[in-house]
């Protein structure tokens, strides 16, 4: 899953404000934690 932040305020911001301010928004995917190291 992908999600978008802003980049100034660094809140989530939906798909289409993405796509509209390309400039001032990143991407981010969503780690899957299965594969994530497990600590014993």
């Amino acid at each position: 899953m992908t999600r978008y932040r802003d980049a100034g305020t660094g809140r989530y911001v939906t798909e289409k404000y993405a796509k509209t301010h390309p400039r001032t928004t990143v991407s981010e995917s969503n780690k899957s934690r299965k594969f994530a190291s497990k600590k014993k």
